[in-house]
C-alpha cells in the first residue's frame, strides 16, 4: 500500500474529487492546511494599510491505495492541475509514501482493501 499526499488549491478540491471518482477511489481525508510554494504569499490592504500575507490556504489530500490504484489516483490528481509543466510532472514521486500497515478502527480489519 501506498499514502498519498497532495496540496491543492481550494478551488480546486470539487475537480479533483470528481476525478478520483471517475477512477473508483471513493476514501479520501481532506485538511485545511496553510503554506506557501513559488508564490511566497502576497499583499493586502485592508482599511488603507497594507500587510503581507506569507502563509496561503491551500487542502491537503491524505488517501491511501492498493499498488494497482497508485498511478491512476495520482494522473487523478495531475490532470486536475492546469498549466502542468514537465519540470512540475518530475515532482510526482514527492506524492506518495509507503504505508506498511492500514488498520480499519470500526472493524479492526488489517491491510489493504480489496477493490473490484
Amino acid at each position: 500500500m501506498k499514502l498519498i499526499i497532495a496540496i491543492i488549491q481550494p478551488h480546486r478540491l470539487e475537480a479533483v474529487k470528481q476525478a478520483l471518482a471517475d477512477v473508483e477511489v471513493f476514501r479520501l481525508t481532506v485538511m485545511d492546511v496553510q503554506g506557501f510554494g513559488r508564490q511566497r504569499g502576497h499583499t493586502e490592504a485592508y482599511r488603507g494599510h497594507e500587510f503581507s500575507v506569507n502563509l496561503l490556504r491551500k487542502v491537503q489530500l491524505m488517501i491511501a491505495v492498493n499498488e494497482e490504484f497508485l498511478e491512476p489516483t495520482i494522473d487523478a490528481i495531475v490532470k486536475r492541475r492546469p498549466h502542468r509543466t514537465e519540470r512540475r510532472d518530475r515532482r510526482r514521486q514527492d506524492l506518495r509514501a509507503p504505508l506498511e500497515d492500514c488498520i480499519r478502527i470500526r472493524t479492526g480489519e488489517r491491510g489493504g482493501r480489496q477493490y473490484k
